[in-house]
């Protein structure tokens, strides 16, 4: 312990002998005899390490001291924020005390692993060796969500959120709740998630330790489900997918959903435009469609007042028609609305429909399955890349709606875990929407439905408040160097602020309740392809199950067989 620096219980100063060495993030504990108490423990992490001549007055004395001209010694002084105080004494350690290393149950005691019932590896630390998460900070025991920020294509926040699901389901943390926990995940750069179940040819024995560490398969996930939406112009419901071939489902709306489950305000769903007064017109006409719009034959068409609609162009054209006719005008825009507010309104529906019209229809030849669902398998991936802004955001709502009503109904018994890349995007910090609704909803009652947010975002600054308050787990990874001056990164230690402008891909700083210090982890690389190129065989088909087993998302008998086998290269 060194004695030049004012040590406290909460931060404290060590020396380092010559051959001895300490890095950021590594654990250190020293022991104090406290009359009375025996023995107190402080434990900590090292935030910050700093080395100089002692001795030397000018700089350029560090040349004569190199010459041996100056005496002078070389001291290295590393600064360690206390993690845990064992027994809660909180007395300063004292100068000359012995501080150490911590390695094994001591480094476990030190980051609160030996009181984790339920420990989730997230990645390994500087040292090497596992770092953990308290479950009961994610699956809603205890709090809920995960908020995961970083410059986009460096911060892996991606790759790592995968890797959390991963673990997850594979970790055995969640015991006999992982068979009925589930993943929707919604992908908007590109088909780069349309390949999570095949393995990664990339990969090597390395990597498949680096697994092994964390006590994890080196396996592609073994349930998923695809989604996309159809090709524009065909009227098969063709996937709209380039890479791969089979395995994709295509989704879409019938007409008589958008009017009977009140779809219209998704349509309007930039935070800026609940600021308008037109929005009360989507209300009134929301509430219209509902009323009046009767299901027309088997393929999801409807009638309004005798005018078949079978695509969206055509429901348009009915909503516009009867809000500039002066019978009708006042049922469906309400009897005060001004004409500025109601040419507002049909002017916002109009550029809807080249976004949309492929997602609201009921021209298609063969409807088959086009609803999307999270009932069959473990992880459900919805590709939204090939879709405008706006379809997105409506996609992402009313899924998002859908799905929070049904686990409403169900009850909190199964998990679903909900990945939201861009959530600045939805979440917005100024202005309202309906998807910023369903996201709050989300963020403050979730964990009592069941419903675990993972969102990332590039700029935890440009999303609601709320919601990231709401995160138990905040992550971080590459930051831009002004982002990381933000107040909503105050959770990071100076020199991990600085850390941050730095970090390399797959490094990322995971804080989480039970530590006051976030921790650095490395995490391996996918285990999964994640793109076509890494596409490696895919797993074996799974032996057939009753279709909605609580059991059908379990791999088989024969493909666990499999799974010390290296993938075939």
């Amino acid at each position: 312990m060194l004695g030049t620096e004012d040590a406290t219980p909460l931060k404290y100063h060590v020396a380092l002998t010559d051959g001895e060495y300490l890095q950021l993030d590594d654990v250190v504990v020293t022991v104090r005899a406290v009359p009375g108490v025996g023995p107190v423990m402080t434990a900590g992490v090292v935030t910050e390490v700093r080395a100089r001549h002692e001795g030397a007055s000018f700089g350029s004395d560090v040349f004569l001291i190199s010459d041996g001209v100056l005496p002078a010694q070389v001291q290295e002084i590393a600064e360690v924020t206390t993690t845990r105080v064992e027994p809660e004494v909180y007395v300063p350690p004292r100068p000359g005390e012995p501080a150490r290393r911590a390695t094994g149950a001591e480094r476990a005691q030190a980051l609160y692993f030996d009181r984790m019932e339920r420990k989730l590896p997230v990645g390994l630390g500087r040292d090497g060796s596992p770092i953990y998460l308290n479950l009961d900070f994610l699956d809603g025991t205890r709090g809920a969500h995960i908020s995961i920020s970083g410059i986009s294509g460096v911060a892996t926040k991606t790759s790592y959120a995968l890797f959390l699901l991963h673990s997850l389901f594979r970790s055995g943390a969640l015991g006999t709740r992982a068979v009925n926990a589930k993943a929707l995940v919604f992908s908007v750069k590109g088909e780069d998630l349309l390949f999570l179940d095949h393995g990664n040819v990339r990969l090597d024995d390395d990597l498949r330790g680096a697994y092994a560490e964390l006590g994890l398969p080196a396996e592609p996930f073994a349930s998923v489900g695809f989604y996309a939406p159809p090709t524009p112009g065909d009227t098969t419901g063709r996937p709209y997918v380039a890479g791969r071939t089979s395995g994709v489902a295509s989704f879409w709306w019938t007409l008589t959903e958008f009017c009977a489950n009140d779809l219209l305000p998704y349509v309007f769903a930039d935070a800026e435009d609940e600021r308008n007064q037109y929005t009360m017109v989507v209300h009134q006409v929301a509430a219209q469609l509902r009323r009046v719009a009767t299901p027309a034959g088997a393929d999801g068409a409807v009638s309004i007042d005798g005018d078949l609609c079978r695509t969206y162009e055509e429901l348009v054209d009915v909503v516009v028609d009867r809000l500039n006719d002066d019978t009708t005008r006042a049922d469906w825009a309400g009897p005060v609305t001004g004409a500025g507010t109601i040419n507002a309104f049909v002017r916002r529906l109009r550029s809807s429909l080249r976004p949309l019209g492929p997602l609201i229809r009921a021209d298609l030849t063969d409807p088959g399955t086009r609803a999307i669902s999270t009932a069959d398998r473990q992880v459900t991936v919805v590709d939204l890349h090939n879709l405008h802004e706006r379809a997105q955001r409506f996609v992402v709502g009313v899924v998002l709606a859908t799905e929070t009503a049904r686990k409403e109904a169900a009850g909190p018994g199964s998990l679903l875990f909900t990945m939201i890349d861009e959530l600045n995007k939805y979440a917005p910090r100024e202005g309202n929407s309906p998807i910023k609704d369903v996201l709050l909803d989300i963020a403050e009652r979730g964990r009592s439905l069941g419903i675990i947010l993972i969102g990332a975002q590039q700029t935890a600054s440009e999303v609601e408040r709320r919601i990231v308050s709401n995160s138990s787990v905040k992550i971080v990874g590459r930051l831009d160097p002004a982002e990381a001056g933000r107040p909503e990164y105050g959770f990071l230690p100076a020199s991990q602020r600085i850390r941050a402008t730095l970090a390399k891909p797959g490094t990322m700083f995971v804080s989480q309740p039970e530590i006051p210090v976030p921790l650095a982890v490395e995490f391996p690389f996918p285990a999964w392809a994640t793109r076509q190129s890494e596409c490696g065989t895919p797993p074996p088909a799974p032996a057939h199950r009753p279709t909605g087993s609580a059991f059908s998302r379990l791999p088989t008998a024969a493909a666990d067989d499999e799974d010390d086998d290296p993938p075939p290269f």
